[in-house]
């Protein structure tokens, strides 16, 4: 295999933000977190508490959203959210830029307002992914096109101290002609994008639309060292089937010889 099982699994950050995800579902999500050894749950931040008491001394750490999906708290509700998210247990905050203002080019509330979370999550030893939504700057704004406003977005989570930049919610849902809503995630472009418009202190995390293994380890070959997941088993369970059978062929090629 190309990369280890651990190599992958770390990866993953495994996504339990559904709107309508039940305590049941919660401690399921958790436990299935530690049966396969993940780098983090990613929750909302009522369940942060909680799945911190669920996760300890497993290895898995609590991730909680700020601002999500749409970012459009204010700057101190997003600072008091982040606090409190680490008070109960959370070690990285993903947090969602606030997008009205970026598309109208107000870069200082943008900066400002990331480098809040920034600071109260740091003052607690916590790490911040900054989330862009990606699906929604496809045209760009602000008189950039969609690729130099996601660059100019990089550069600014990077001022402001961001340890990571992230392409997406999962819920960036954009109207289509036909009335219907979808979106697409974590793009090949994006990620390749992003990584090169960071320095090598910033990481980059992929979020939405990877759904097997393929794609996870098409996002460790881009540069991303992070993967938001729901179909967190179905991605470990092909790897070990792969390590297995390339195992057996192994052996198979040893008898032969």
């Amino acid at each position: 295999m190309k990369y280890t099982y651990e190599e992958l699994a770390k990866m993953i950050d495994h996504s339990l933000l559904h709107p309508t995800m039940t305590d049941r579902e919660l401690e399921d999500g958790c436990r299935l977190a530690a049966k396969y050894a993940v780098a983090s749950v990613c929750l909302k931040p009522y369940a942060v508490r909680r799945a911190a008491g669920l996760l300890r001394g497993t290895g898995v750490i609590v991730g909680c959203v700020i601002g999500f999906p749409h970012g459009n708290s204010t700057t101190e509700v997003k600072r008091y959210e982040t606090e409190v998210a680490c008070r109960d247990g959370a070690t990285e905050i993903d947090m969602v830029i606030n997008l009205g203002k970026a598309l109208s080019g107000d870069w200082d509330y943008v900066e400002r307002d990331i480098r809040a979370v920034c600071d109260a999550a740091h003052g607690h030893g916590a790490k911040v992914k900054v989330i862009f939504e990606n699906d929604y700057l496809t045209q760009g704004g602000a008189g950039l096109t969609g690729d130099d406003f996601k660059r100019r977005l990089c550069q600014i989570c990077e001022r402001a101290g961001a340890d990571w930049v992230k392409t997406s919610t999962g819920y960036g849902f954009v109207k289509q002609p036909d009335g219907s809503y979808s979106y697409k995630g974590a793009t090949e472009h994006d990620l390749a994008l992003m990584r090169a418009s960071c320095s090598p202190k910033v990481q980059v995390k992929a979020a939405g639309g990877v759904r097997d293994l393929d794609g996870l380890i098409r996002v460790r070959d881009l540069g991303g060292s992070r993967c938001g997941a729901t179909a967190t088993a179905a991605m470990l369970d092909e790897y070990r089937r792969r390590e297995a059978a390339e195992k057996a062929g192994q052996a198979v090629k040893t008898d032969c010889a």
